[in-house]
């Protein structure tokens, strides 16, 4: 008697490929996972609060000058972001891109960060 069928199957190899597509980093407990497509190809996305929570902010390369530094509006930060420019982004402790407080740069390739090491309050876009 058989006990595997091809639909059984598909079925498993469907939820593994899922599987992988999800963010690397789990969110917090009682937290949502962000869907993949709250922040679309071509857009970097910045969220207020932690894992993907909060107020969220759109931005698009042709508005965002290459290697200029990007303050977010006064009086607001972010705490989570995801990447997906296609071009390494720097986020900023200070809202002048200054380098002496944190900073931290991220691969252009779908980079998905739930929770930012420091609260970004401005940004750089690179060229590849």
């Amino acid at each position: 008697m058989r006990t595997t069928t091809p639909a059984t199957m598909l079925t498993a190899a469907t939820l593994a490929a899922a599987t992988v597509l999800l963010p690397t980093a789990a969110p917090a407990a009682g937290a949502a996972a962000v869907p993949r497509g709250t922040c679309g190809p071509g857009e970097l996305c910045l969220w207020g609060k932690p894992d993907y929570r909060g107020a969220r902010q759109t931005h698009e390369l042709f508005r965002v000058e290459i290697q200029n530094c990007v303050p977010l509006p006064p009086g607001t930060d972010a705490q989570s972001l995801v990447n997906r420019l296609g071009r390494p982004v720097t986020t900023y402790q200070s809202d002048e891109c200054e380098e002496t407080g944190e900073f931290e740069t991220y691969p252009g390739d779908g980079t998905w960060i739930p929770q930012s090491p420091h609260r970004v309050r401005a940004f750089k876009v690179w060229e590849r």
